[in-house]
Order: C-alpha cells, then structure tokens, then sequence
C-alpha cells in the first residue's frame, strides 16, 4: 500500500509553540492571535497547524495529526498503536473511540499521564514497528492484537478484516504474533489484558468481505446464530460463464444477500451515470440473478444492522421457507 504523497494535508507541518517563539519571532499573544484569525488551530497545548490544512481533513485524519503532534512533543520515543495508528493504515475507525491518542513506549518504561494520551508499555518483539507516513506504528499484526484490548469483537472485526482484505497480512501471520506474544506473556503481555477475543477473531475474519457494512453483516448473521453464507459468491449462467458477484449467498438455501450501502453506489456509478441510474441497473443485476437460479434476494440497509434481532429473524424465516435445506 502506498504512503500518503508529501502534500497531502495531514502530513502537514505541526508547528510547536517552542519553535514559534525561537524561530518566527512570535509571542504567546501573537499566536493566539493567529488562532482567533483562522491562520492557525490549536491541535493540543503547544502544537498548532495551518487551518487550511486542517480544514481539509476528516475525523481519522485528524486524529492522525493530534497523534503527530504528540510524537513530536514526546521526551521519549513513542510507537503510535491501537486505535490511533489505524488512520495511518487508511484503516476504517468504526465504533472506536478517537478521544485519546493511543501511543508504545519501546523502552517499556512507565510513561507520564497526560490528558488525551495514553501511553502503552508491552514489549515490542521483532516486527511489530513499521515506519509509515513519517511515523513508527504498529505493524497490521501487531495493531489488530492489539485492538482486541480495548474493543469489541465488532469493530475489531472491521478493522481486521480491512487488513485481511488489503493483504496487508494474514490470518495465519496474526495467528503467530498472537502466540509469540502469548508465549511471552511474562514480558511482552504483563502489561495487557488478556486477549480473550482474538480466538473469536481468527475464526470469523474473511478478508472476502470488501466493506464495512458487509462486515457488520456477517457479525450480524454470526451473532443471531444463522447459517454462514459465502462472502464474494460468484453467480455462473449455464455455461459457466459469471455473470454476477453478489454479497453473500447460501447456495444450499437458494438465498443471496447484498448490503446496499452509499459507498456501493458510488463505487458501482459510471461515467455520466447518477445514482438513480446505478440503483435502476443494480434492480435489474438483481433480476437477472434471480431468473437465472430461482433464488430470493435479501437486501439490507445501514439501519438494518440497528435492528439486528428483527433482522435476523426475516433472514431465517427466508432461509427456511426455501425448503431447499433443513
């Protein structure tokens, strides 16, 4: 995976009050003053950022610049870890808080509290630190273990399977990290949680799965105990030749599954195409599928996934009333 460009507004410039005073000649007058006008913004006490770069970002990213900024700010080398190295993977944040700055201290010393940071002290083994993007994070094995001490099995799931999904690593790379650091335990793990959900997780990851949204369905089929569907099905017409890539399917039932997400449509418009032209021609992708297997279609939204026992309950009754399977 590419790293971001050295334009790119979040790897802009963080300027500390330090060198404002020493460097540009500025008092702590004048650069309140650049922050009341909109020239700057206060990043964290002592770290500031041009606003026109600031402006550009998104919530990720800007946590990603407050992670920056405590870095720099840091009397000691700092890996930037957990959740908070996730924006410089181009990981997905869902259901994870982005109030504190999750940060490794490689020498495992005790680090000093400070407001909004949280300052980690697991041993780091060979591997788990990578230089990205300017920074030290942790390495995709090393974040998603990680990950399942201080979150749920959900949105740990999304996030791993991002990984998964953009090879980043694999299951059984994870799986080793996992035990390394367990066989460790007495230094590597005495200062973590037990990891009681990374079984779980090595079990339901698929890096089939290509979005959030279908992330969060297969949770969803998994936690109302239905059957598991194929991620990524491939429909073929009598030849063999496919014709369609649904969502999931359940070819032993007849059924296929497909999340309607905005991000789908966006990623399925054409040239010259609106969303009401990639909605009319996904009905009749759809259509087609159907006439051709006889199989019945489930659709979810995003509200769906709030609803997950009313959810899961038209799933089975579907699944069931085929006839096809017991």
């Amino acid at each position: 995976m590419k790293e971001l460009p050295p334009d790119h507004p979040r790897l802009s410039r963080i300027h500390l009050r330090k060198e404002l005073l020493e460097q540009q000649g500025l008092n702590d007058r004048a650069i309140a003053r650049l922050v009341r006008n909109g020239t700057l913004v206060k990043v964290r006490r002592g770290a500031y950022l041009d606003a026109g770069a600031w402006d550009l970002l998104d919530a990720d990213s800007r946590h990603a610049v407050l992670a920056r900024a405590v870095v720099r700010q840091a009397k000691t080398d700092l890996v930037i870890s957990h959740v908070s190295a996730l924006p410089d993977w181009e990981a997905p944040t869902w259901g994870m808080p982005l109030d504190v700055v999750q940060v490794t201290r490689p020498d495992t010393k005790a680090g000093r509290r400070e407001a909004g940071v949280r300052q980690h002290r697991g041993r780091l083994l060979d591997g788990d630190v990578v230089e990205r993007n300017g920074v030290l994070l942790s390495s995709p094995e090393r974040v998603m273990v990680e990950l399942t001490t201080m979150v749920g099995v959900e949105p740990c799931l999304v996030a791993w399977n991002y990984f998964l999904h953009k090879r980043l690593t694999t299951l059984e790379r994870v799986d080793a990290r996992y035990r390394a650091l367990s066989a460790d335990r007495g230094t590597a793990m005495d200062h973590w949680p037990d990891t009681l959900t990374t079984d779980l997780l090595l079990r339901l990851a698929d890096r089939r799965c290509e979005s959030v949204g279908e992330v969060r369905c297969l949770f969803l089929l998994w936690r109302q105990h239905l059957p598991m569907p194929v991620p990524q099905y491939e429909v073929r017409d009598r030849t063999g030749r496919v014709i369609a890539r649904v969502d999931f399917a359940w070819p032993e039932y007849g059924v296929f599954l497909e999340f309607d997400g905005l991000a789908k449509y966006q990623r399925l418009l054409r040239e010259g195409e609106s969303a009401a032209d990639a909605v009319v021609r996904e009905k009749l992708r759809e259509q087609e599928i159907c006439e051709l297997t006889g199989w019945r279609c489930i659709r979810l939204i995003w509200s769906d996934l709030a609803r997950p026992e009313q959810v899961g309950l038209r799933i089975r009754r579907l699944l069931f009333a085929t006839g096809r399977a017991a």
